[in-house]
């Protein structure tokens, strides 16, 4: 489950937080991977949420990338890191 010390991600109520990783966060930004539950299937979500007025409260998804099993992390991967090393 989640870490005390970690605020719990601002997601949709139709998924269970298993485990949560924030990459980023200040008062403006937010990114976070999620692995949840989402009707009785297991995923993992990377997420980027804005909060607008700086606060760091109010938090809105701008973002949101599902990857629905290994299958789909297997074939983006390769892609990623071609690109990745390109930087």
């Amino acid at each position: 489950m989640v870490k005390m010390s970690e605020e719990r991600v601002p997601v949709s109520e139709v998924i269970t937080v298993l485990e949560q990783r924030t990459l980023y966060k200040n008062n403006k930004w937010w990114s976070a991977v999620v692995l949840g539950e989402q009707f009785g299937k297991k995923r993992v979500f990377w997420y980027l949420w804005n909060s607008p007025d700086n606060s760091g409260s109010g938090w809105k998804r701008k973002q949101k990338i599902t990857i629905g099993g290994k299958r789909n992390w297997e074939d983006a991967k390769p892609a990623i890191d071609e690109l990745v090393a390109k930087l």
